[in-house]
C-alpha cells in the first residue's frame, strides 16, 4: 500500500457514513501513517556503460555539425567527430567532414587536418570540392602556399571529379595575390599538361591583375594579346577595367581614356559604375578634377546612374583642391537624385570645412548627419576635434571629449591625443594634466613624445608635484621617460627639495627594468 492510496482511502472513509465502511479495513491513524509507509523504494537496476550508450539518443548529422561548430576546443571537436562515427549506422558525409576540417584549419591544427584528409580517401562518401576551396584559403592565410597547391591536387583523387573553373581561378588567384609567381607558373603548367586547359578569360584576368598590381603594364597587355591570338576567349569588362586602373595608377591618363573608348567602340563593351569610378579616381589623383566631373556627366548621359562611391570620389577631388562650394553642390546633387550620402562623404566634406577654418559649418553638417540617420564614426569626430583645436576653441574640444562617451559614441586614443597635443603646444598645462587624468581613467595612454613633452613642460613651469603624479600614473601604464626628461624631472624635484617621490619612482622604474 503506498502513500497516495492510503491517503485516498482514509479521506473516502472519513467522508462516508459508518454503515458503508467495510469491517475488513482496519483504521490507520494519520499520525502513524508515515511510520506505516516508511520502507524505502527499491533502487533502480544497475546498467552497464555499454547499455547506457545503447539507450542514449542517436546523434544525427545535423546535430553533430552543430556540436562541432559550438565547440571552442578543436581537440574536443575532433573527439565529437570521432565519437558520433561509432554509432551504429552512422557514416560521415560531406557536411560533417567540411565542418571538422574548417574547425581544425581555423585553429591551425594542420596535422589533424592531414589525418582527416587521409581518412577521407578510404571513406565511401560523395565529396564536394568546396571542402578543398576552403582549405586553400586557410593555408594561404597561414602563408603555406605549397599546401594550397597540394589541396588543389588532392581534389581529383578524393572528389573523383575534375576541378571546376571556380576552383582553378581561386587557386591561381591565391598564389598571385601572395606574389608566388613560381608556384603560379608551376600551376599553369599543370593545368595545360594534366587538365588540357586553355587560356581563358578568367585566368587571363587574374594574370592581368597581377601585372598591373606590380606596375608591369607591358606584361599585362602582352597577356591580353596572347589571349586574343588563341581566339578561344576575349577580354571582358573586368579585363578592360583592370587595365584602365593600371594605367590610371601610373598616371597614364590619356592612354586610359583611349583604352576606355576602344572598349566601347570596338569591342562593344559598356562600362559600369566601377569602370567610371576608376577613371574619376584616376583623374582626381592626377589633379584633373574638372575632367573627372565631365566623366560623371558623361556617365549620366549614357544612362549609367552614379552611385555614392562615384560622388564620393569626385567630392574627395574637389576637397583636396579646397573647392568647397563645388563639393557642397555635389552633396546637394546627390540628395536631389535620392542617393543617401554615407559617412565617408560627410566626413570628407567636414574635413574640408575644418581645414578652411569653417568649423561651425562642419558642426552643422554633423547635426545633418544625425538628422538623416547617418552615423558619424571616430574619424568624423577626430576631424572636428582637430578643427576646434586649430581655431583655439579648446573648451569646445574638451567638452566634446567629456560628453561624447556618455552619448554612446566611441572615441579612440587619437581623439584625446589631438586635444592633449594642442594643450601642450599652447602651454595650457593645468588643462593638459586634467585631460591626462581623464584620458588614463578611460584606459588610453598618450603618445610617447607627448608624454615626455608634458613632463618637461610641467617641470620647466615649476609644477614638480604635478609632474610626479603624472609620471606615476604613466609608469603604471608602461611608460618610461626619455633620459633627458628623467634628468630634468630629478633636477626639478631636487630644486624643490622633494627627494622622496623621486627615489620612490626611481626604485619603481629600476625594478620594472629588472623584472
Amino acid at each position: 500500500m503506498n502513500l497516495r492510496r492510503v491517503h485516498f482511502s482514509w479521506c473516502r472513509w472519513f467522508a462516508s457514513s459508518p454503515s458503508t465502511i467495510s469491517s475488513s479495513v482496519s483504521w490507520i491513524s494519520p499520525l502513524q501513517l508515515s511510520k506505516f509507509n516508511a520502507h524505502k523504494p527499491d533502487p533502480p537496476p544497475e546498467t552497464t556503460r555499454t547499455e547506457a550508450r545503447r539507450k542514449s539518443k542517436y546523434i544525427s548529422h545535423d546535430a553533430a555539425i552543430n556540436l562541432i561548430k559550438r565547440e571552442r576546443d578543436p581537440q574536443h571537436a575532433l573527439e565529437i567527430f570521432n565519437m558520433v562515427s561509432e554509432q551504429k549506422g552512422f557514416n560521415h558525409n560531406n557536411a560533417t567532414y567540411a565542418t571538422i576540417l574548417n574547425k581544425l584549419a581555423q585553429s591551425k591544427k594542420f596535422k589533424a587536418v592531414d589525418a582527416v584528409l587521409y581518412q577521407m580517401k578510404y571513406d565511401a562518401c560523395k565529396y564536394h570540392e568546396g571542402i578543398f576551396l576552403n582549405l586553400m584559403k586557410h593555408f594561404s592565410n597561414s602563408s603555406m602556399h605549397e599546401r594550397v597547391l597540394e589541396m588543389f591536387y588532392a581534389i581529383q583523387p578524393i572528389v573523383r571529379e575534375k576541378p571546376s573553373l571556380k576552383c582553378i581561378s581561386t587557386c591561381l588567384n591565391l598564389l598571385i595575390e601572395a606574389n608566388q609567381v613560381d608556384l603560379a607558373q608551376q600551376f599553369l603548367m599543370h593545368l595545360k599538361k594534366s587538365l588540357n586547359l586553355k587560356l581563358n578569360t578568367c585566368i587571363v584576368n587574374i594574370l592581368v591583375k597581377h601585372h598591373c598590381k606590380n606596375g608591369d603594364l607591358e606584361s599585362a597587355f602582352e597577356v591580353v594579346k596572347e589571349m586574343k591570338k588563341t581566339k578561344l576567349s576575349y577580354p571582358n569588362l573586368i579585363t578592360y577595367s583592370t587595365l584602365i586602373d593600371g594605367l590610371c595608377q601610373c598616371g597614364r591618363l590619356t592612354e586610359a581614356m583611349d583604352l576606355f573608348e576602344e572598349m566601347i567602340s570596338r569591342d562593344q563593351i559598356l562600362p559600369d559604375v566601377l569602370t567610371y569610378n576608376i577613371l574619376i579616381n584616376g583623374f582626381c589623383r592626377g589633379g584633373k578634377v574638372d575632367r573627372a566631373r565631365k566623366i560623371l556627366d558623361f556617365m549620366k548621359s549614357k544612362g549609367c546612374n552614379p552611385n555614392v562611391f562615384n560622388y564620393s570620389a569626385l567630392m574627395n577631388g574637389f576637397c583636396k583642391e579646397e573647392r568647397l562650394e563645388e563639393a557642397k553642390e555635389l552633396l546637394d546633387e546627390m540628395k536631389s537624385f535620392g542617393i543617401k550620402p554615407d559617412t565617408v562623404v560627410y566626413t570628407t566634406l567636414i574635413d574640408c570645412y575644418c581645414r578652411t577654418g569653417r568649423v561651425d559649418e562642419a558642426i552643422e553638417l554633423l547635426k545633418e548627419m544625425k538628422e538623416r540617420r547617418c552615423k558619424a564614426d571616430t574619424v568624423t569626430f577626430n576631424v572636428i576635434l582637430g578643427g576646434l583645436c586649430r581655431e583655439g576653441r579648446i573648451e569646445d574640444a574638451l567638452e566634446m571629449l567629456d560628453k561624447l562617451p556618455y552619448e554612446g559614441i566611441y572615441l579612440n586614443k587619437g581623439s584625446y591625443r589631438i586635444v592633449l597635443n594642442s594643450l601642450c603646444q599652447k602651454g595650457e598645462l593645468n588643462k593638459a594634466k586634467e585631460l591626462l587624468r581623464l584620458m588614463m581613467g578611460r584606459g588610453f595612454v598618450p603618445h610617447y613624445a607627448t608624454s615626455n613633452e608634458l613632463l618637461v613642460s610641467l617641470c620647466e613651469a615649476g609644477m614638480a608635484d604635478d609632474a610626479t603624479m603624472a609620471l606615476f600614473g604613466l609608469a603604471e601604464m608602461g611608460f618610461k621617460p626619455l633620459p633627458d626628461s628623467w634628468t630634468l624631472f630629478v633636477e626639478s624635484i631636487c630644486r624643490e627639495r622633494k627627494l622622496l617621490p623621486a627615489f620612490e619612482l626611481l626604485d619603481e622604474l629600476v625594478n620594472e627594468d629588472f623584472d
